[in-house]
């Protein structure tokens, strides 16, 4: 089975599939950096008691806004006013663990989800929107339409760790080392994959392509690759049980 996360947060996914009898390679598709300046954000963070709510996509985002937030010496009473919205449980717990109270997660764990959550709210608020530096742009469209003012910052970003491309081609070229299994945790993954493959025409018949979510899978069909796997709970949780349960019935 091959783990595409970024390598400090593979750990999790790797260990559960581990414990379920699955042999385990790591080789990240993505790699977690800073951004070019933390300028906007910080600015965005000394300025927090003009926001209503604060909405944090990623545990990546909350990690580096803390770090923001630690560097600028604020403390929570510059937050208490704000009402976070988190996209999932692990954002959530994320933020619960520095001290944050989130008041809403939205059913399912994905943009839209989290636009139809804060809609009926979002009329005359202004609303801080703390993300990658490439993402979806479904949040701040969707609140600027129903009223909100909706501030986008980037707390970091995605790369191609380019130190995966031998590696990862090398164990699809092997008949010995091939996976079985290819898992897909964001849209970054997806297109990080198809980058670091280049030109490669790696057949990837006989592997299934495992992904997260709906959003996720989207992506992966929009470059051309199939999806044999998909978590019914968008979560990395749901991802270890939508496989172990297609190897069952494999």
């Amino acid at each position: 089975m091959l783990v595409g996360r970024a390598r400090h947060q593979a750990g999790a996914l790797s260990g559960e599939l581990r414990k379920r009898g699955a042999t385990v390679l790591e080789i990240p598709f993505i790699e977690i950096r800073k951004p070019r300046s933390f300028r906007p954000l910080d600015t965005a963070l000394q300025n927090l008691a003009s926001y209503d709510w604060l909405i944090l996509t990623s545990v990546n985002g909350v990690e580096a806004m803390w770090e923001r937030l630690a560097k600028l010496r604020l403390t929570k009473t510059h937050r208490a006013h704000l009402r976070i919205a988190a996209i999932g449980p692990a954002t959530k717990k994320a933020i619960e663990q520095r001290g944050g109270k989130v008041a809403v997660v939205p059913k399912e764990y994905v943009a839209e989800s989290v636009v139809r959550s804060l809609r009926k709210r979002a009329k005359g608020k202004r609303i801080l929107l703390v993300r990658a530096k490439v993402a979806r742009d479904v949040i701040p469209r969707e609140l600027r339409k129903a009223g909100a003012q909706v501030d986008v910052v980037e707390a970091y970003e995605t790369i191609v760790p380019q130190s995966s491309r031998r590696r990862l081609r090398a164990v699809l070229d092997s008949p010995r080392q091939g996976p079985h299994v290819i898992t897909f945790t964001s849209s970054s993954t997806v297109r990080n994959f198809v980058a670091l493959l280049g030109r490669a025409h790696t057949n990837l018949d006989g592997i299934q392509l495992a992904s997260i979510g709906p959003v996720t899978s989207a992506t992966l069909r929009d470059l051309g690759l199939r999806v044999d796997v998909e978590a019914e709970e968008f979560t990395i949780p749901g991802l270890i049980e939508a496989v172990v349960r297609a190897m069952a019935e494999g």
